[in-house]
């Protein structure tokens, strides 16, 4: 099938050929028709498979033109990263129609987006919360809105924007169309779509949380974070096949932490993204990292998803991810656009225990290497150790509540003849005590008692 065969508009057509596309995807021509039907859709697929364009094409070919003021269509993305890489994917397909695509976010102020608003809006990209942040403001009105997207729409359940949805959804037209999409699509989210989905058609192009087939996954079993650090050091600087590299890491200081680590082993080739780093530093770091200019992005889990690089060599899971699907989405960032890919995993013994988790959702095992022997193998300091053993504690205690790990309290054993009275110390004699002993009472001076009175 050819795209021409979808009945898009010859508008749309030319900018798809300028593009570079010349065959649709499977979820493209399984869901394009649907949505151009009218259908509400739950669209489920690998990363690196066109969702984008699956509900973009038949939105701008059901707008065709600008009109009025209000937006008719909203799609709502999860990161600042994904809301602006689907607008540039919408003006790259609106190339040659008159329709105003604007995008909201936070992390810069509202001014410039209140002008572009306040000249009309056809269509708005944008994340929850400040897209209700404008809405208050009665910058637009959603009257019109006859189409709503959700991309990437468990994340933002997983988020915690299901209250900020819940409230758009109230002052939303009740008549309009419903699409969401996403890589993955748990049981919990398939029930909050219940909420605001009237009898959905469900594409799965595959089945869920299925990583793409282009990329090769290895898995390290590392003993220490020191010997995680000589690996990434190994990685990047002997293993010519790492061309260009995302690195995630589980928290902002580890982000921070390894940044620094890499620009003190080679000059100028990194940059990082996480939540803490203001906007105009994410899309610089973005940007180097397209064109080329770095060869290595440090990055939170709020690069993991919809962030489209083409020909990125290698993912490394510096940590291992503790929302398993955000896995997929991780190593998804490789292997697109029929591109090979490989994606890299260090874990820990602690880790380990949600590298079982990730199994069994991908329905896979992942092949474990052994280190290369230029590596330096550390001992694990004591303290470390102990650290996983807590951290391994907390996991297995919050899956079986009776689970007793390592530093469970051991009670004392009771014979059944004995009182468990006699076992008790008596802490009122032991605090009366410990008082007396820190705050020592004055003796008080006698007084000399009066001679007794002679009898007569």
């Amino acid at each position: 099938m050819n795209f021409e065969e979808l009945n898009l508009n010859r508008q749309l057509l030319n900018a798809i050929e300028e593009a570079g596309y010349t065959e649709p995807t499977e979820i493209q021509w399984k869901a394009i028709p649907q949505i151009l039907a009218g259908h509400d859709i739950i669209g489920v697929a690998q990363t690196g498979t066109g969702k984008t364009a699956a509900y973009a094409l038949p939105i701008l070919m059901k707008i065709k033109y600008a009109q009025g003021q209000n937006p008719r269509a909203v799609i709502f993305g999860p990161t600042r990263e994904l809301v602006m890489q689907i607008e540039t994917a919408m003006k790259q397909f609106a190339k040659y129609t008159d329709l105003r695509i604007v995008a909201l976010y936070g992390g810069i102020g509202t001014k410039v987006q209140k002008e572009q608003l306040e000249k009309g809006v056809d269509i708005i990209v944008a994340t929850p919360g400040r897209f209700l942040d404008l809405y208050l403001d009665e910058v637009f009105v959603l009257k019109e809105v006859k189409t709503l997207i959700l991309d990437e729409a468990d994340k933002m359940m997983d988020m915690g924007f299901m209250p900020q949805l819940r409230k758009l959804l109230e002052v939303i037209p009740r008549k309009r169309q419903n699409l969401l999409f996403s890589a993955t699509m748990s049981e919990r989210v398939e029930r909050l779509t219940e909420e605001f989905l009237e009898y959905p058609m469900k594409i799965e192009v595959t089945p869920q949380a299925t990583p793409a087939t282009l990329i090769s996954q290895k898995l390290f079993k590392v003993p220490n974070f020191k010997t995680k650090i000589h690996l990434l050091e190994y990685l990047i600087r002997k293993d010519e096949s790492v061309t260009r590299a995302i690195i995630f890491v589980r928290t902002k200081k580890s982000a921070d932490d390894i940044y620094k680590f890499i620009n003190r082993k080679t000059t100028n080739t990194c940059r990082i993204i996480h939540a803490n780093k203001d906007q105009n530093s994410r899309i610089n770091a973005m940007d180097d990292f397209k064109d080329g200019s770095i060869k290595i992005l440090v990055a939170t889990d709020v690069a993991s998803r919809g962030i489209d690089v083409r020909e990125v060599s290698h993912v490394i899971n510096f940590d291992v991810p503790i929302i398993y699907d955000d896995y997929i989405h991780r190593i998804g960032r490789t292997g697109r656009a029929n591109h090979t890919g490989v994606a890299i995993t260090f874990a820990t013994e602690a880790e380990m225990y949600h590298i079982e988790k990730i199994e069994k959702i991908i329905r896979m095992q992942i092949p474990e290497e052994e280190i290369p022997s230029e590596v330096e193998l550390t001992e694990t300091p004591f303290e470390e150790s102990q650290e996983y053993a807590r951290e391994l504690d907390f996991y297995k205690k919050k899956e079986d509540p009776t689970y007793k790990g390592a530093f469970h309290e051991k009670k004392r054993d009771i014979k059944p003849d004995q009182k468990t009275s006699s076992y008790k110390p008596n802490k009122d004699a032991k605090t009366k005590a410990f008082k007396d002993k820190m705050n020592p009472k004055k003796s008080k001076p006698t007084k000399p008692k009066p001679p007794k009175k002679p009898k007569l």
